[in-house]
């Protein structure tokens, strides 16, 4: 089991820069691969960024690759989602997830889910 707490949203105008990140309980933490979710209104939940255990591997939904970069501190039990160059689609509730073995791209396979975070962007 793991709890995980978002926090870092807010509001930003376009063009802007955002820092997002996760807490997680427990002292496992290095065992989960870590992921980012949103969900925007009246849209169906997509995948944004993936880091697997040891932090060395990344994987990014299309519409983050470029713009937003996945990290993880293992000592401090957090990871974070860099967003630049943000965008009026990017707003959404964002969700930091966690799994030991999930299918990096695929939001359903992750187990354990935080309670998500407001990115709200304005032109």
């Amino acid at each position: 089991q793991v709890q995980l707490v978002e926090s870092g949203g807010g509001f930003v105008q376009a063009g802007g820069s955002l820092r997002l990140s996760c807490a997680a309980s427990g002292r496992t933490f290095s065992d989960y691969v870590m992921g980012w979710c949103r969900q925007a209104p009246g849209k169906e939940r997509e995948f944004v960024a993936a880091v697997t255990w040891t932090g060395t591997g990344t994987y990014y939904g299309r519409s983050a690759k470029g713009r937003f970069t996945i990290s993880r501190d293992n000592a401090k039990n957090t990871v974070y989602l860099e967003m630049s160059n943000l965008k009026r689609e990017d707003t959404a509730v964002y969700y930091c997830a966690a799994d030991l073995r999930p299918a990096y791209s695929d939001c359903i396979t992750y187990d354990y889910w935080g309670q998500g975070t407001q990115v709200t962007v304005s032109s």
